[in-house]
């Protein structure tokens, strides 16, 4: 994996005396000064809005340089480049006011880039409508997301191309230094495990294989509180795991069932979630076109993202909740033992499936997942992540992530949870009509509908049959795990949707009421 040096740490002396690359403040638009202690930079913000140049308007930014800068106030700015970055009108929606926060960092990221700037402080706003733990942990986010890369495989570049920068700090600005840490460092953690989920959708199918996944939860349980157990191929054989082994029948790389267990008591409710870890996906028998088949190397974003958020949850912790992560993880080629169109499989548990499809994998091996887990953990509530179905991407283009399920309040918390970090979830329906296009003459159900309507539905449906009564969500983040919508903060590529919306939901969890858990 990358080793992203870039750090991030509370600055506690005068902003003027900072004396690295780039100093910025962040304006609301009709906002006259950038900062009480900020005399230079407000001198320079008045002249700068006199001309009428900036005005502090959502995504505006305007750089200068104070050296060049005719400066009555003193202490004169020390910095090389000072920036003022526009927040636009204040207004009450708090979901909004967060993601213009990281939207900001992401700006003041790539500006920094732009002009190679290695240290960078940004002095944060006091007069901003959000306590200082959430204006520190937002705007972190979106610097340390913004500032993203992925040049693992890249030969070095000479000194025209962008840079990174190495050390971020944050002024406080008049808040509460205190609270401003504890944001900061949450930010950092989230950021962090979102860049760790990026890094593995960025590495090439030889790159990042199943035992890749199963040794970076190894290292997560050696160096966290979380218990780590790997189920090999041959673990799976004996209970019977006909899903993942069948969908693995063409690779030479050995499936796993990767667990992490994150536990706080014994009295507590779990929480299981899921995410697909294929490496690699050919279609299988039922061949993808060449043309863009590279991106598949993408069909392990949802492992990816289970696996990063659970290496936040060790770091930040979450009260009165057990969680419990699993990633089945293989390849999907065709090889000459391969899964072929109209075989039938066994999944755990006794289901048959005809296989109509070997390209419908995704679903195969989440069952069999599905169904071990909440049989094994019994949790209170489960929800898979996984890059299930084109259908989605045509449904719902790059910008919404597909929720299907059978229980209102857990979808609720999900879908609160993915508002409130930037990362929209939109509800589709699940109902028998659906269903009845799985229905297989030869055996319990089929893995793929008898037309293309309601693609990303049906393959639902076929994930519902594996979670009985038990409160359930499907993630299908086919468009948002890469391509999402464009963003300062987000990189082209893989953006690690998913991550922070599962560490939100369960820094936020209410246990469901036993009368609602059959909705």
């Amino acid at each position: 994996m990358p080793d992203q040096t870039t750090t991030i740490a509370l600055f506690d002396q005068e902003p003027s005396t900072f004396a690295g690359d780039l100093l910025v403040y962040l304006i609301e638009e009709g906002f006259p000064q950038a900062a009480e202690s900020g005399a230079a930079a407000n001198r320079l913000l008045a002249k700068v809005q006199e001309t009428g140049d900036f005005k502090g308007e959502k995504d505006q930014v305007f750089l200068l340089y104070p050296s060049l800068a005719a400066l009555e106030a003193q202490p004169a700015i020390q910095a090389k480049r000072l920036l003022f970055v526009g927040l636009g009108k204040p207004d009450d929606a708090v979901n909004g006011r967060r993601e213009r926060l990281r939207l900001a960092g992401g700006a003041i990221a790539k500006q920094a880039c732009e002009v190679k700037a290695r240290e960078v402080l940004v002095v944060l706003p006091k007069e901003y409508l959000l306590d200082a733990v959430e204006i520190a942990q937002c705007l972190s986010e979106g610097l340390l997301l913004g500032n993203y890369r992925f040049d693992l495989y890249k030969r070095p570049k000479d000194d025209k191309a962008p840079g990174r920068v190495e050390r971020f700090f944050l002024h406080d600005g008049g808040l509460a230094a205190s609270a401003v840490g504890k944001g900061l460092e949450r930010g950092r953690i989230l950021a962090e495990a979102t860049c760790a989920a990026r890094d593995m959708a960025n590495q090439p199918g030889n790159g990042w294989t199943p035992a890749e996944f199963a040794d970076y939860a190894k290292k997560l349980g050696k160096k966290t509180r979380l218990k780590c157990t790997v189920l090999d191929k041959a673990a799976m054989q004996k209970l019977r795991m006909g899903g993942i082994l069948g969908v693995n029948q063409g690779s030479a790389q050995p499936p796993f069932l990767v667990i992490l267990e994150y536990r706080t008591n014994k009295k507590y409710p779990t929480v299981l979630l899921v995410g697909k870890g294929l490496t690699f996906d050919s279609g299988g028998i039922s061949a993808k076109p060449p043309a863009g088949m590279e991106d598949m190397k993408y069909d392990m974003c949802g492992g990816a993202a289970v696996l990063a958020a659970m290496q936040a949850i060790a770091e930040i912790g979450v009260a009165g909740v057990n969680v419990v992560a699993l990633v089945p993880t293989t390849e999907n080629l065709s090889g000459p033992a391969a899964l072929k169109p109209g075989d039938i499989i066994r999944h755990y548990g006794g289901m048959t499936s005809e296989i109509i499809n070997t390209d419908a994998e995704g679903r195969l091996i989440l069952a069999d997942a599905l169904a071990y887990g909440i049989e094994t953990y019994k949790p209170q509530a489960v929800v898979d992540v996984a890059t299930l179905t084109g259908a989605m991407i045509i449904g719902l283009g790059h910008h919404y992530t597909g929720l299907l399920s059978n229980n209102d309040p857990w979808a609720e918390q999900l879908i609160a949870a993915g508002a409130r970090v930037g990362e929209p979830v939109w509800r589709l329906p699940l109902g028998p009509e659906y269903r009845k296009q799985m229905d297989s003459r030869i055996a319990d159900i089929k893995n793929a509908g008898s037309d293309r309507s309601g693609g990303g539905i049906t393959a639902a449906c076929y994930l519902e049959e594996f979670v009985g009564d038990t409160p359930w969500a499907h993630l299908d983040i086919a468009g948002t795990a890469w391509d999402f919508t464009e963003k300062s903060y987000i990189p082209k590529g893989p953006s690690g949707t998913g991550v922070r919306t599962l560490v939100e939901c369960l820094s936020q969890w209410r246990p469901i009421p036993a009368a609602d858990r059959n909705q």
